[in-house]
């Protein structure tokens, strides 16, 4: 496995983190957060999920940390662009609004360091449930959240085995046959996008799926969500781009932080 502890990378994309959800993992993005570095940070939708906060509050201090974190890495210099999704899309009214050295975008163009260019966006708008049945997208989404729960008491029971992370939802999407008709339709349907935009490439969120294959000459990326595979997408330096599954890295990034940082100064707590 890869050294992830205290690793540089030139970009990072996350998205579908969900705060205001019990199947949040904010403890895990935190980490990862602490044992990176990068120059620019895009945040590509369901940051902050709005449909569920409407139906109960939920929002305990590891989701607060998740949001100051984020805005102290604006101060420090980091260019955060933040992309609304379907689960946060009131933010869409203030597109090129900044907040704290956070601006948001309904999507937008990012180049890697080899020149190549993506369309970034969260992908809602290529989804035909939410774009033309939200009744059924929200009766989805309450199902989706009744998984999420059984998931987070099996992961419980899980770590009181010794046993890492593993999603039960995740494992369901990957072997109902309508699940993945459904994927490939929306995965072709961003590749489309990109190729009508005449861009390299297109990184997107929405589905819960991290991938990165070619379609027809088209890179479709999908940098996951931080509910069910705890995964992100960084560039490095030279332009490359690499999917980190870090509900797997997470015991190796310990390691490697408390060797690193056993002697750094404590970090300032949060603003």
């Amino acid at each position: 496995m890869p050294d992830f502890g205290l690793q540089r990378y030139r970009s990072v994309f996350i998205s579908d983190v969900h705060l205001g959800t019990r199947g949040c993992q904010a403890e895990l993005l935190l980490d990862f957060i602490r044992l990176t570095e990068f120059d620019r940070l895009y945040l590509v939708g369901d940051i902050v999920d709005g449909w569920k906060m409407k139906r109960g509050w939920f929002w305990p201090q590891s989701h607060n940390d998740v949001v100051q974190k984020i805005l102290r890495l604006a101060r420090r210099g980091v260019e955060v662009i933040y992309i609304p999704g379907n689960h946060d899309d009131q933010v869409r009214d203030f597109c090129g609004i900044h907040f704290g050295g956070v601006v948001v975008a309904r999507d937008t163009i990012h180049q890697t360091a080899d020149g190549r260019r993506f369309l970034v966006t969260h992908g809602d708008e290529f989804d035909g449930v939410v774009r033309y049945a939200p009744w059924l997208a929200h009766l989805g989404d309450a199902a989706y959240c009744a998984l999420l729960a059984a998931n987070t008491t099996f992961n419980r029971l899980r770590r009181r085995l010794g046993l890492g992370y593993w999603s039960l939802s995740a494992y369901l999407k990957g072997r109902v046959k309508n699940a993945l008709q459904f994927i490939d339709g929306f995965e072709t349907a961003l590749a489309d996008e990109a190729r009508r935009r005449g861009v390299d490439g297109v990184i997107c969120g929405h589905i819960h799926k991290a991938e990165m294959r070619m379609i027809d000459g088209v890179l479709y990326v999908n940098d996951g969500d931080w509910v069910e595979s705890c995964t992100a997408l960084v560039e490095h330096d030279d332009g490359r781009l690499e999917i980190l599954d870090w509900a797997k890295a997470r015991p190796l990034a310990a390691v490697h932080a408390a060797r690193g940082l056993a002697n750094a100064e404590p970090e300032p707590a949060l603003a």
